[in-house]
């Protein structure tokens, strides 16, 4: 259960960056929304994860998948660059993740 708290608080954090990034873009209900919201929720079930797990790992994975998928969110949404050495540094945050999860 910790861990769903923790994969939906990244995906909420996802949600978050995508609506920071219309609403820098075009500011309307829709993109304030997005951005206050998922950032909201976010942090909501961040806040639950912790109940279950250490704050350290729990805060780390949310991080480390949220960051992973806001940069492949806009790499594929708002056309960033996918230059090698980004999809490495992309790889390690991935692997590393991974490895906090395997060892808790």
């Amino acid at each position: 259960m910790e861990w769903l708290f923790i994969l939906l608080a990244s995906i909420f954090e996802m949600i978050g960056v995508i609506g920071l990034k219309l609403a820098s873009q075009q500011k309307s209900l829709h993109n304030s929304v997005m951005y206050v919201g998922g950032f909201c929720a976010s942090v909501a079930l961040l806040y639950q994860a912790f109940a279950y797990l250490p704050v350290s790992v729990a805060y780390a994975v949310w991080v480390g998948i949220g960051t992973a998928g806001a940069v492949s969110m806009n790499m594929i949404f708002f056309g960033e660059s996918r230059n090698l050495s980004r999809m490495i540094s992309l790889l390690a945050i991935i692997i590393g993740v991974i490895g906090l999860r395997a060892l808790s």
